[in-house]
């Protein structure tokens, strides 16, 4: 290389270089709790606004490869596989060889794979990308489960030809949009750009992060069962966030891991909006920042204590968290102080509330285990249910 090029290259370098600084965006907080739970994320926004260089900031600070596959320019064959002839193919069958960048995540064992220009992909291209995106396969290659994947989209009005997302391949993802601040540009084109980091899962607090968040999701659906499943009417709205028992199932992965960790409270709204779309998404964080739901494993811990909620959404979410914690570390201890729980729903005069985690925490017996005197108020419904003489 000569000298001149050589030159020009350092002062290249230069103006590449930057560093990071931890600021408070619940964008880029969303982004981080998603990732962390393992949930496909797809970043919507104009061209020339940084999606791309956000991934390549957080693949750096989660210290794993990035894999960017242009999703506009590949057949569905990139995906699904090419069919590879052995010696023997009626023994053997024949394998669907995957792609160079798929074998080299397959061996790293970890990293973020990117799909770029998602909305500019044909049909049958997006057709292909559900299996990689659901069940994490490309062709006979099995992507390993440490692997996150994250998609760009340009709207369709400002894609090269662009597409509408098919509604199955949309629902797999947590959609957020993704805008530029000016105030971040400028600083960022300074030399310092905001740092994308995954929030610490602590791990004392996981299983009763896990409980609520089984509670609060489910008696949320319970009082609201219009919003369990919605697909909307309208082609731009297919193609982006929506209710429906899958994303509602990242719902619930996003509140857990939100209780786990240090993440605010707007992320995790910014993120429910980007599973379940804007009215449902909204609506439940409403209804989170209403519920304050008592901790499962503080209440098993000492069942006596504690004073049932007032509201029928409250009782029914909070004892719904009762019997998954219990179902979470089963124990005859942690059995009885249940039944001590859904006692107090019948004290309460609200013996209906607890019939279905009666149900469920009944369930759970193990036959060695002597029947409490608690059970007495529910010896009803567990005859119907056929329980009853299982636990007598």
């Amino acid at each position: 290389m000569s000298e001149a090029l050589r030159t020009a290259d350092e002062l290249i370098a230069a103006t590449r270089a930057w560093r990071s600084e931890p600021v408070a965006d619940p964008r880029v907080e969303a982004l981080a709790l998603a990732v962390s739970a393992n949930l496909p994320v797809l970043l919507w926004g104009e061209p020339g606004i940084g999606k791309s260089a956000s991934l390549q900031q957080l693949a750096a600070g989660l210290g794993v490869p990035l894999e960017t596959v242009i999703a506009s320019v590949h057949e569905p064959s990139d995906f699904s596989g090419l069919p590879i002839v052995g010696d023997d193919p009626a023994a053997d069958g024949v394998p669907m060889a995957p792609p160079d960048w798929a074998v080299r995540l397959a061996r790293s064992g970890q990293g973020l794979l990117f799909f770029d220009e998602l909305s500019s992909a044909p049909p049958a291209v997006q057709a292909a990308l559900l299996r990689v995106v659901l069940e994490r396969r490309v062709g006979s290659l099995e992507l390993p489960p440490a692997i996150r994947i994250v998609a760009a989209a340009n709207p369709p009005s400002s894609a090269a030809d662009g597409w509408h997302l098919s509604p199955p391949l949309a629902n797999r993802f947590v959609h957020l949009h993704w805008t530029h601040d000016p105030r971040v540009v400028a600083r960022g084109l300074a030399g310092t750009w905001p740092a994308i980091t995954v929030p610490t899962v602590h791990p004392a607090r996981m299983a009763g992060a896990v409980a609520r968040a089984r509670g609060t999701v489910a008696g949320f659906l319970t009082a609201r069962p219009g919003l369990v499943h919605h697909l909307p009417g309208d082609a731009d709205s297919r193609g982006g966030a929506w209710p429906s028992p899958r994303s509602w199932e990242m719902a619930l992965r996003l509140l857990a891991f939100h209780l786990a960790t240090d993440t605010g409270r707007d992320a995790l709204t910014t993120a429910l909006v980007g599973a379940v779309g804007d009215g449902a998404g909204l609506e439940f964080g409403t209804y989170l920042e209403e519920l304050d739901l008592p901790d499962p494993e503080r209440v098993l811990a000492d069942p006596k204590a504690f004073a049932l909620p007032d509201r029928g959404d409250r009782q029914l979410a909070f004892l719904t968290a009762v019997v998954s914690a219990v179902q979470a570390r089963t124990t005859h201890q942690r059995w009885d102080a249940g039944w001590v729980v859904l006692a107090k729903a019948v004290d309460a005069g609200v013996p209906d509330v607890a019939a279905r985690a009666a149900l469920d925490l009944a369930a759970l017996r193990d036959t060695d285990w002597p029947v409490p005197a608690e059970i007495d108020a529910f010896v009803e419904v567990l005859s119907l249910s056929g329980m009853l003489p299982a636990a007598r």
